[in-house]
């Protein structure tokens, strides 16, 4: 219990202190002689952006990977982000009002499943979705009322403010935004490409052929949507993976620790390969 204590006072003074929202946070920065350049991933979709550190990142990479997998629209990946974006600002905590652990603070006297269980996000995910098609009208009744028919929060009205950061983030990551996420890492990590083989692996199962390449890995798609999805995910577990560069069809992104590097080349034709490079030693 100690440790738990001290793991979960530890987490709130990160939280407090270092937590990445959006990017008008970081406009405080922006007289500075040499900006701080936050490590983190970005999205961006009809010119509106949103900032969110490497260990979120991953997160939402699960949530829409979870999607995914199950085969649900871009909408539910959309409602799940809104939640965990209101319950846990997209960070893994252990520890919660009552008994609320998790992405989605699910209650294992509640019936979520034990805290192990609920402190996987795979899992945890899951459950969200499991939940979510179970609502009368979860595809048109408007995401903060879904929400909280999933949630049952003591603050029913929470989750609206969440809803454009949510439909970045999964129309990005579900591939209908080419190009639309960019990355600083500067974490320096070994590479790792089965990090990024396993997560493909348990979103599409053999879907997507994979080649091994001396640096990383190549994926064979059927689709320019499909395309971006992988790419993108990928970028977002980029940290975990060591990765350092991206190429779906003719354009590129390569890793800089010291500013956001845009995408380069022109997405002139649809995409039928997306290789992800990982740093070697």
């Amino acid at each position: 219990m100690a440790e738990r204590t001290a793991r979960r006072l530890t987490r709130r003074s990160l939280l407090a202190i270092g937590a990445v929202g959006s990017l008008t946070a970081l406009a405080a920065c922006a007289g500075a002689t040499t900006p701080f350049v936050s490590p983190g991933c970005t999205a961006t979709v009809n010119g509106s952006s949103d900032l969110r550190d490497l260990e979120q990142a991953g997160n939402v990479a699960i949530i829409v990977g979870e999607a995914l997998r199950r085969g649900l629209p871009p909408r539910a990946a959309t409602i799940a982000i809104v939640t965990a974006l209101q319950e846990s600002k997209l960070y893994n905590l252990d520890y919660g009002d009552a008994d609320s652990v998790g992405l989605f603070q699910q209650r294992p006297s509640q019936g979520w499943g034990t805290e192990d269980q609920i402190m996987n996000p795979w899992y945890s995910a899951g459950k969200f979705y499991e939940a979510l098609v179970k609502v009368d009208g979860w595809q048109t009744d408007t995401i903060n009322d879904v929400a909280q028919k999933v949630q049952r929060s003591n603050f029913p009205h929470a989750y609206a403010q969440h809803e454009d950061v949510g439909r970045i983030w999964a129309s990005a990551l579900c591939g209908f935004d080419p190009a639309g996420v960019t990355s600083v890492d500067n974490k320096n990590a070994t590479g790792n490409p089965e990090v990024l083989r396993e997560f493909v692996v348990r979103v599409w199962g053999g879907a997507i052929p994979i080649a091994i390449n001396p640096d990383g890995l190549s994926f064979t798609v059927g689709s320019a949507t499909t395309a971006w999805s992988v790419a993108l995910l990928c970028m977002c577990l980029g940290s975990q993976a060591g990765l350092v560069g991206l190429r779906v069809g003719d354009m590129t992104w390569a890793n800089s620790t010291s500013q956001r590097a845009t995408w380069a080349g022109q997405n002139a034709v649809d995409p039928t390969v997306v290789t992800a490079t990982c740093r070697t030693a």
